[in-house]
């Protein structure tokens, strides 16, 4: 048995927190917010973000950071990823040389162009910092349906030891040294998930989808190689796999947010209507910016900032997106 601490109270922390206590590991959640806690610490449910899902008596919920991270053996950093700078920043003062901080947000940093991952490490340079990724949606994770994830690390030992952690009967994990890979197919699949949910919200259909997920994972692709992540890692469970379910499930935010945008409301509107943070939002722009940088083709991510920040109609995107120059699919197969 481990003791684990899970660094935000949301619907992904909480998840997580079921999904480790029944695993057999002592947990405390921390969240910044009083009132959270509280509601925590008496009601035992999450009713807001995790309905249904009932927390054990023996899981502890605290504000204290020192509490929070004394004596644990991981912690799980689980807000979301406007916030993780500022969490983290929080944190830093109690974080004893080398332990393990498990990044589990998906967003990259707009202002500095960071993985999450490198945030953490800039704000607190002596801890080592992972990442755990994949089709992993807390309403499901929550209740014990099952899934896989990949965990990514610096070193083989610690990617081995948070598998162990996380692995049970309904979560299979594996191991990746492909930090920076599964990193950005965790975030980027969130802008293409908005391209996902607008084109059902304009009414087309499964073949719309399906090639706005392929030729998704091919940007991503692209600038996840240019930027130093490994091919493989795009076409498993943090690239194609997490961009599958972010696309298609009634439990995604980001499919969500898209959807409504798809039926005529403003990117301000959709999100208050969602009622949670919408990370592909905040990395639409970050993602336009890489692709500059390294000089990478993405269209479905420029039109897609240019839907939420330019008021372009996205029945006009889409139109836009068909009517490209004609072009080979894979350059470098040969023509016999």
């Amino acid at each position: 048995m481990a003791k684990i601490s899970i660094l935000g109270a949301g619907s992904w922390g909480i998840a997580i927190a079921v999904l480790l206590h029944t695993n057999g590991h002592e947990i405390t959640v921390w969240s910044a917010l009083a009132d959270e806690i509280e509601m925590l610490n008496q009601e035992r449910e999450h009713k807001k973000c995790l309905p249904g899902v009932k927390l054990p008596d023996d899981m502890v919920f605290t504000t204290d950071v020192k509490q929070a991270l004394d004596g644990m053996d991981m912690s799980v950093l689980a807000v979301a990823s406007p916030y993780t700078r500022v969490t983290a920043a929080k944190l830093k003062d109690y974080v004893k040389d080398g332990h393990i901080i498990v990044n589990v947000a998906k967003g990259i940093e707009e202002a500095t162009l960071m993985t999450l991952v490198e945030v953490i490490n800039d704000e607190i340079p002596n801890a080592n910092v992972a990442v755990l990724s994949g089709p992993s949606h807390a309403e499901e994770v929550g209740r014990g349906i099952p899934t896989t994830c990949v965990v990514g690390a610096k070193d083989q030992k610690t990617a081995e030891f948070i598998q162990n952690i996380f692995a049970g009967p309904t979560f299979r994990v594996y191991t990746s040294p492909d930090v920076l890979g599964i990193e950005l197919g965790g975030s980027l699949k969130n802008v293409i998930a908005l391209a996902a949910g607008m084109a059902d919200g304009l009414g087309y259909g499964d073949n719309t989808k399906a090639a706005l997920i392929t030729r998704g994972i091919a940007e991503i692709t692209r600038l996840g190689v240019a930027m130093g992540g490994k091919s493989q890692t795009f076409s498993g469970l943090s690239g194609m796999g997490d961009l599958i379910v972010t696309c298609a499930s009634v439990h995604s935010r980001n499919r969500k947010a898209g959807f409504l945008i798809g039926q005529g409301y403003s990117m301000e509107a959709a999100m208050k209507e969602v009622q949670m943070v919408v990370e592909g939002v905040y990395s639409a722009k970050a993602a336009l910016a890489l692709a500059k940088k390294y000089d990478v083709s993405m269209p479905i991510v420029e039109l897609v900032n240019r839907i939420l920040f330019d008021n372009l109609p996205a029945k006009e995107a889409v139109s836009e997106l068909m009517f490209r120059d004609k072009k080979i699919e894979h350059s470098d197969l040969p023509w016999s």
